[in-house]
Parts: structure tokens; sequence; C-alpha cells
């Protein structure tokens, strides 16, 4: 029981520890509002639009979640086809790696053009970004399965197919999570970048917005709620793996 009370507040305190300092030194410093707001005034902004913020949060949400979803899709896949080939490896792994290094806001303006305005240039960017870790983490668990079940899944005679079900895929389900927790927090970032380059809604049109009009509080407070968000999706995603991994925490050494 303590421990799971610890689990919670030990986050809570180092939350409360980071409001404080920021708190403090706005005061000290004598920080302007426009430059700096502290909590009280990004508070006061959030209970100033509540309902504008949520709609707006709302939005983000739905565009971060579907950039993920296509990510998870297409780095399934991608990564089990460059685990299956190695052919397949050579031939696109380098495009993958140089197509990674793009700097993605470069491609922003050029998706608005080619997709117009609207939710799907803003889906697009969240996939793009997010996407090389979940190819990642599939094709490097894929390729690392323990060689002890692989001489266990010849001695059952099984087929490629069921090794790769009942042996490669569960045993590369951790590091796959791996990469779809570094994923999920990119997903958001590349939401945001869409937003700010073809939006007129979501988070990221409203951190424009409010930066186009000095009003920084409600910049801030745009920007509280996507790291809220943010937060929210990827301890969704912890409890996922707990759920469906449950091996994993028993036979891991824990710190």
């Amino acid at each position: 029981m303590l421990r799971r009370v610890m689990e919670f507040g030990w986050p809570v305190l180092g939350l409360a520890a980071a409001i404080g300092t920021w708190a403090l030194a706005v005061v000290v410093f004598d920080v302007p509002e426009i430059v700096l707001p502290s909590p009280a005034d990004v508070l006061d902004a959030f209970l100033r639009v509540p309902g504008y913020l949520l709609g707006e949060a709302v939005t983000t949400l739905v565009v971060i979640v579907l950039g993920f979803a296509l990510a998870v899709a297409a780095g399934l896949l991608i990564g089990v086809a460059i685990a299956a080939s190695r052919i397949v490896e050579l031939m696109f792994s380098p495009l993958l790696v140089a197509f990674n290094a793009v700097p993605k806001v470069a491609l922003a303006p050029l998706l608005v053009v080619w997709m117009g305005f609207g939710q799907q240039p803003k889906v697009v960017m969240a996939l793009l970004v997010c996407f090389f870790p979940v190819v990642l983490s599939v094709a490097g668990g894929l390729t690392s399965t323990p060689v002890e079940l692989v001489e266990l899944a010849r001695s059952l005679r099984a087929s490629r197919t069921q090794t790769f079900l009942r042996f490669r895929f569960p045993s590369a389900l951790p590091q796959i999570f791996v990469g779809l927790k570094v994923a999920m927090p990119l997903s958001a970032v590349g939401a945001v970048i869409g937003e700010f380059s073809a939006g007129d809604e979501g988070l990221g049109f409203v951190v424009v917005q409010s930066g186009a009009n000095s009003d920084t509080a409600l910049a801030f407070a745009a920007i509280a709620l996507l790291g809220v968000m943010s937060v929210a999706l990827f301890y969704a995603l912890v409890l996922a793996e707990r759920m469906l991994l449950p091996w994993v925490r028993e036979t891991t050494s824990q710190r």
C-alpha cells in the first residue's frame, strides 16, 4: 500500500517543486508577464476560457491519436518486413534513416500544398514525427529473439509463421512498447507542428494566436494542457503494457 502511495506521491511532489520553482523565479527575477507568466497567471488564463481551451484540446487529442495509430500500423508492417528479409533491410534502412533526419518542420508547408488546410496534414505530420521509433523498435525486437526460444521453436517443428506468432513477436513486445512510449509524445509534437502550419483550430493554433496577441499566459495554458494530455497518453500505454505483458515485471530486475 505504501509503495503505491509513493508511486503517486513522488510525481505530485515533483510537479509541486517545479511549479514552486517557476513561481519563485518569476518573483525573484521580476520577470514581466509577457515574457514568463506566473503559474497563477496561467491558471487565471485557463479559468477565463476553459470551454474554449478544452474544446481545442479535444481537437488536438484526435490528431495525436490518429497520427499515432497510423504510425503504429505502418511501423509494424515495415518493421516486420525489415526483420523478415535481410534484402529489405539493406535496401530501405538507409532511406528510413535519411528520412528521419529530415526536419519535419520543413515538410509542413509542403503538406499544406499537397493536402490543403484541415485535419489531414496535421495527422500526417504527427505520423511522420513518431513513425521512426516504432519501426526501429519493431525491427530491433523481432531480430533479437533469445536463441533458446528459436531453438525451442525448431525442436517443436514450428513453421515460420508459428515461430513468428508464438515466439518472436511475444518476445519482441517489451521492446516494441519502448518504441511506442517514445513515439507517443512525439506524436503530440507532430500534431502541434501541423497546427502551427496548417491549422485553424487545436492547441497549436491557440499558441500561435496567443503569441500574436501577446497573451503569453493563454499560450502557457495551452502548452500545459498539451503536457497533461501527453502524460495521460504515455501512462495509458504504461498501463496497457502492464496488462498485456504481466510477465515482464516478474522476470526482470526492478530498482
